[in-house]
């Protein structure tokens, strides 16, 4: 990769494969369902340190459910990290408070559109919770960032029906006018909402391949599966291009691989070399950028 230590934007530390809900629009995952342990989260915040400041608990998994979330939290922030989550926002409930007292916790993303895609639960009350604690977490310096990622894009239909409604619930704990942003509004002080079309993750059995396109990954940034599998980006959910393992290597040995090398080598240029990457749905969006 070249002389020097690489630092990341981002790296999404996945600290849980588990999920509670079912999202349509969601790839799920064949791995065996697990759950990361202290030691090997630890031994993992040791060797990432180097290399980032943003630490994103995700890839696949709802990070909410982790049984040692706010001991992991502590842990990243007396290491000097930064913790984003990205969650559904239905075990908010139970987890509000240790959230709202851990000082590592920078960024929180829910993902509203998970609604729409699921059964079981009632519009009103999950917005509303997902709102409130949005509100009580920007007042203590968080980022709050609500997902609708369901748009209806050229390729597939999104589930989207219940859009307008959501949008009206937020306006009750955050009032219109409400201010554009890049990808959507600023609905107050440090929370926004992010829009975006639904997209097709990578998937090597998928139609049709884009071997023209750029990509963060290697780039700007990595994941660890909750095995220590390094992987190139976040939406590499099966582990299709596994690099390393972060529990055995450290990561400039991983990095140095060749695979490694010919991908990001390839990105540079905004070529896909590696066939799950011109299977990419998200990526295909895109011109290529090198």
């Amino acid at each position: 990769m070249g002389g020097g230590i690489v630092r990341f934007q981002k790296v999404y530390l996945e600290i849980t494969n588990v999920c509670n809900r079912s999202c349509a629009f969601c790839p799920k995952t064949r791995r065996a369902p697990a759950f990361m342990g202290e030691d090997d989260f630890t031994s993992l915040l040791d060797k990432l340190r180097l290399w980032t400041g943003f630490l994103y608990f995700h890839l696949m998994g709802e990070p909410l459910l982790h049984p040692a979330l706010d001991r992991f939290l502590a842990l990243a922030g007396e290491r000097g990290f930064r913790v984003i989550l990205t969650t559904n926002g239905t075990l908010l409930d139970r987890t509000e408070p240790l959230l709202l007292g851990a000082p590592a916790l920078h960024k929180v993303n829910l993902s509203l559109h998970s609604f729409e895609a699921n059964e079981g639960i009632g519009l009103e009350d999950y917005v509303n919770q997902c709102a409130a604690f949005g509100a009580k977490a920007a007042a203590r310096g968080v980022l709050v960032n609500f997902r609708l990622w369901n748009g209806d894009s050229e390729a597939r239909t999104g589930w989207n029906a219940e859009n307008a409604r959501i949008l009206d619930l937020l306006a009750g704990t955050f009032p219109r006018p409400w201010t554009p942003s890049r990808r959507g509004e600023r609905l107050a002080e440090r929370v926004f909402l992010d829009r975006a079309e639904i997209f097709d993750w990578p998937d090597l059995s998928a139609a049709g391949e884009n071997t023209r396109h750029g990509c963060y990954g290697l780039r700007d940034q990595i994941g660890v599966l909750c095995d220590g599998t390094v992987v190139p980006c976040c939406l590499d959910h099966e582990g299709d291009l596994p690099l390393g393992n972060l529990l055995t290597q450290d990561l400039g040995e991983i990095l140095q691989t060749s695979r490694a090398c010919a991908m990001l080598a390839g990105f540079r240029r905004g070529e896909a070399v590696e066939e799950l990457c011109r299977r990419c749905g998200y990526a295909s969006r895109f011109r290529s950028t090198p």
